[in-house]
């Protein structure tokens, strides 16, 4: 009689956007990257490290009965928030999956070992290395001054750590690093693809089946991006992404990802010697501290998803050398050619013979259309040294056709910089509240309004 094998069932994966193909191209499909399919072995089978837990059972939805989801505080008020949450109820999820990435040496694991150092207080916790000993750990938390009975284990076998959460059950269990990790049933070696998904899978699945928080730290590429198949970040419940220069002061940890809160909900920190310092007022820190009023600054409030945050934005316009330059930091260039053209289409100021420097202090990246407006009376202000005044803002979207459009949030921008002191605002004029006492404010429907307004003053 003849013995018929089991088949091996394959699959290739983008390291891109994870999406899955039958066979092997050139080409993914889906986000249309060149060689950047890998080829992954499909196991359905349940991991025997898993088949002594309790399985989950079918339930009806009408029987199942909604309730708020009860969280753990980090003992960081900032990095609460940034997790989500209501008010009185921030922190981490029970029994979640929370992946940090970012450059190396930017504080992931510092930041990790305060967090577990708060919640070891009133929690079991475990801090499980790949990459460095129990001894160097110990040395990390001398220099950070934390004296807590945190449970230590270096090790890189998934058996192992699994055995061991077993015996400990931890409620907050940290991996560092997920690419570190590998299992004895699968033949390729740590960090590959294979490894990470199948590694990141099982210990998914032990969190949810034993209600523990599970914190995986994550590499990341020179591009900035999660290291490994985009899968494992559709695996987790939370992607949170440290942003910042690892030879600067402050950090951002920003919530690129999140099932049980807002994404874009950011948090800012300060890297000191004793550790990282949450900063509860980030709109002070980037702010110019100069007291000299110069031409080509302007302040504009930029919302971090719900959170109002003024940030400083400079212009630098000079006669060029050769070809005019455009260079950006923290905005996109692409977009500050879009508003030079705007600039000169609709406020007759031509910039195309001069290079356009423009920054955003402190580091800061923004995304949103509504720097537009502060963007382009940046370039206005250098250009013709008109110096806008220290106590004014300025925010909106410009269309290419040169209206100004309204952003969302208007009315809690303008109360943050209300708070922080600004008595004078330049918006859109949809967004320009009935009542609002404490600040002038004037809308504009036009860039050319704006424009003459600024040449007035």
């Amino acid at each position: 009689m003849a013995i018929i094998s089991k088949k091996i069932k394959k699959q290739f994966v983008c390291g891109e956007c994870g999406s899955n193909h039958p066979q092997w191209a050139g080409q993914c499909l889906d986000c249309k990257a060149w060689n950047s399919l890998t080829e992954v072995i499909i196991d359905n089978t349940i991991s025997p490290l898993l088949q002594d837990l309790s399985p989950n059972t079918p339930q009806s939805l009408n029987t199942v009965s909604s309730k708020n989801y009860q969280r753990i505080s980090t003992g960081i008020s900032e990095l609460d928030k940034t997790l989500g949450g209501e008010i009185g109820n921030y922190g981490l999820v029970e029994g979640s999956v929370v992946l940090i990435g970012g450059d190396p040496g930017i504080g992931k694991s510092t930041l990790i070992l305060q967090v577990l150092a708060n919640i070891n207080n009133s929690h079991n916790t475990l801090y499980v290395s790949g990459e460095e000993s129990i001894n160097q750990i110990s040395s990390r938390a001398k220099r950070l001054k934390i004296d807590s009975d945190i449970m230590l284990f270096s090790e890189t076998s998934l058996e192992n750590i699994i055995a061991t959460a077993k015996k400990q059950m931890p409620k907050v269990m940290v991996i560092d690093s997920i690419q570190t990790v590998m299992s004895s049933e699968v033949s390729s070696s740590a960090g590959s693809v294979t490894q990470v998904r199948e590694c990141a899978s099982i210990l998914t699945t032990f969190a949810k089946k034993t209600n523990t928080t599970l914190i995986m730290i994550g590499h990341v590429t020179k591009g900035g991006a999660l290291a490994g198949p985009r899968i494992l970040e559709h695996m987790v419940d939370c992607v949170l992404a440290f942003e910042g220069d690892a030879g600067g002061r402050y950090r951002i940890v920003r919530g690129v990802k999140n099932r049980f809160g807002a994404i874009n909900e950011i948090s800012v920190f300060a890297m000191l010697e004793g550790g990282l310092k949450q900063i509860e007022n980030p709109s002070a820190i980037f702010l110019s501290n100069s007291t000299k009023d110069c031409a080509g600054r302007v302040v504009m409030v930029t919302c971090e998803a719900t959170r109002p945050m003024l940030v400083e934005v400079q212009a630098l316009v000079d006669d060029t050398s050769g070809s005019p330059k455009r260079i950006c930091v923290g905005l996109d260039q692409n977009r500050l050619v879009l508003q030079l053209a705007i600039l000169h289409k609709h406020g007759d100021i031509t910039t195309g013979d001069m290079d356009c420097f423009v920054n955003v202090v402190g580091g800061v990246k923004i995304t949103e259309t509504a720097s537009d407006l502060s963007v382009i009376m940046a370039v206005f202000s250098s250009l013709s040294g008109k110096i806008i005044p220290r106590k004014m803002i300025i925010f909106g979207e410009v269309g290419l056709t040169g209206e100004v459009r309204p952003v969302f949030n208007g009315n809690e921008r303008l109360k943050e910089a209300h708070k922080q002191g600004f008595e004078m605002a330049i918006i859109p004029s949809q967004n320009k509240p009935k009542n609002f006492k404490g600040m002038e404010i004037i809308g504009v429907e036009y860039l050319v309004d704006a424009i003459n307004h600024l040449s007035n003053l």
